[in-house]
């Protein structure tokens, strides 16, 4: 399963840590997503999203169906 936030799109960023003697490696950082299951009233079911604490937010102030309704009209299976 990709770490890839389905409403926001955020996803792993990659750059490198560097020491005190300037050494760098790389690194990664993940995203803090959070797997959430939300009822929608119109459908009368629920739906399980794979969210960043971001999504949640923005689920929160929009509201699911309109959410959903954007992931809908750019492709995405829900």
């Amino acid at each position: 399963m990709s770490k890839v936030c389905q409403v926001t799109g955020k996803g792993v960023l990659v750059g490198h840590k560097v020491s005190h003697s300037n050494r760098k490696t790389k690194k990664r950082s993940l995203p803090n997503l959070q797997t959430h299951r939300f009822f929608v009233p119109s459908e009368n079911r629920w739906v399980k999203l794979r969210l960043s604490t971001a999504g949640i937010k923005e689920i929160d102030k929009k509201g699911i169906e309109r959410v959903l309704r954007e992931l809908k009209a750019k492709g995405v299976r829900v």
